[in-house]
């Protein structure tokens, strides 16, 4: 929901360390797998319930995540870098909830699901969207830099990962915090659905 507004705010933040890691050779793609093996650990220290460990993995994973485009702006974007950012996104945010539902399936199981399903939703909705506008050769104003085209929605990334945060610093509410971020997710996917009908019924036209 607030992405494009503080994304300026990002940039101007990690610049300096994206100068200084590309100044040294370091790509976007090594950043980008870099990335994902600290979500992965998240998601481990996840199921043994080690919750601040999670968090800090979880927050080093959304630093490199920042990171990885920064490089690449400097660099030069390529296909592959703007494919992993998108595909390792996907997995890590279906990691997160399933470390919770492995830690404590009894309470934690059917929430997660219903949380991941939710993910499924908005990200199906924004990768489909994001295929067929690039087919149309349309940009995403408010997104001009990035890889692929970005709709907005009520979650996005900000919005996720303060989900996360909350989750790793009250574990005990996660049920609760699954089942309303699922819900916020929903209505993400109706608009996105919506949006895609009317931008390309008008397409067709």
């Amino acid at each position: 929901m607030i992405d494009a507004r503080i994304l300026p705010l990002q940039r101007a933040a990690l610049q300096p360390v994206a100068e200084f890691l590309a100044h040294r050779g370091i790509g976007a793609d090594q950043i980008s797998l870099t990335g994902f093996v600290a979500g992965f650990g998240a998601f481990i220290a996840l199921c043994f319930g080690q919750w601040p460990v999670a968090l800090s993995l979880i927050l080093l994973n959304r630093l490199l995540d920042g990171l990885d485009g920064a490089v690449a702006r400097i660099a030069g974007p390529t296909d592959r870098g703007a494919y992993l950012d998108i595909a390792f996104d996907m997995v890590f945010y279906a990691l997160i909830p399933l470390g919770f539902a492995l830690q404590a399936p009894e309470t934690h199981a059917l929430p997660a699901a219903v949380l991941i399903v939710s993910f499924v939703g908005t990200g199906s909705s924004f990768l489909a969207f994001s295929a067929v506008a690039a087919k149309l050769g349309r940009k995403a104003a408010d997104f001009p830099t990035k890889g692929i085209y970005y709709s907005g929605g009520l979650a996005e990334g900000f919005e996720t990962i303060a989900l996360f945060v909350a989750m790793c610093l009250l574990p005990a509410s996660f049920p609760v915090i699954a089942y309303g971020f699922a819900a916020l997710c929903a209505v993400t996917t109706l608009i996105r659905w919506r949006q895609g009908w009317v931008a390309f019924s008008e397409a067709e036209h």
